[in-house]
């Protein structure tokens, strides 16, 4: 059992209690668990114990669609990243959460350039999950009606001269290849994905040292440091604003 503890209720609810979850794990014990624990907190909640079952089941007559999908990555004839990979390349764009044993950088950065928004390891606790839940919903809740850039292809993210190709996980400046560590590149895809729009430091330290308990704040900044400082001019587009976090800017700033 990888839950920790069930958690029978108590807490304050979502404001948007009526939230779906769709939950994909071929643990049937794990998805009744985070079944009970989800519809608790006042989520409706659906599950699958495979990826073809999952799709079929937002693509069939119910057209049943989630706010959110929490995903395991080894299940099958289908993974987790192949399932995330279908639903983007299909204009798809739910939130998805994994929930994998498999706990290694180049397996979550590989989630993440799949189309994943979080990536949480095996064993872990519903309040972990309730928390990135939550956060990834309010995350993208306030997206919503964000303007998005009509220069983006499939994979494909440009910001000004500055280009992020999340298949080849390679980024250029004005065509000039940037080399960057892996999480440099984590926080540029986090940021490119969400362009304009101000992102926490608690919110990119989740995304990018998600079972980090020694990062703080301070890791954030000298990571963007170091990025803008790759980035040349175009790091100018990074910026911040205190008690609201980073955004990378369509308009390049002086600051």
């Amino acid at each position: 059992m990888d839950v920790h503890r069930i958690n029978t209720g108590g807490g304050t609810p979502l404001s948007m209690t009526t939230a779906k979850v769709l939950v994909v794990d071929d643990e049937q014990d794990l998805c009744e668990i985070l079944r009970f624990n989800l519809e608790s907190e006042g989520f409706e909640v659906q599950t699958c114990e495979d990826a073809e079952e999952a799709l079929a089941l937002m693509s069939g007559e119910t057209h049943w669609h989630p706010n959110l999908i929490l995903l395991d990555v080894m299940m099958g004839e289908m993974s987790g990243f192949e399932m995330a990979r279908r639903l983007r390349s299909a204009g798809n764009d739910t939130p998805i959460i994994f929930l994998t044993a498999r706990d290694g950088h180049d397996d979550q950065l590989t989630g993440f350039n799949c189309g994943g928004d979080d990536y949480i390891t095996k064993p872990f606790s519903f309040d972990t999950v309730l928390a990135r839940v939550k956060a990834v919903l309010k995350r993208t809740h306030s997206q919503a009606d964000a303007p998005q850039s009509a220069d983006t292809a499939e994979g494909v993210l440009h910001c000004g001269g500055l280009t992020v190709d999340t298949r080849q996980q390679s980024v250029t400046v004005n065509g000039t290849a940037v080399e960057l560590t892996r999480r440099e590149y984590m926080i540029l895809c986090l940021l490119a994905g969400n362009q304009d729009k101000y992102l926490s430091r608690e919110e990119i330290m989740v995304a990018v040292w998600p079972n980090d308990t020694l990062v703080n704040d301070r890791s954030v900044d000298v990571h963007i440091a170091r990025l803008r400082k790759k980035l040349g001019a175009e790091g100018r587009r990074i910026v911040n604003r205190t008690g609201f976090g980073y955004a990378l800017r369509r308009t390049a700033t002086g600051n």
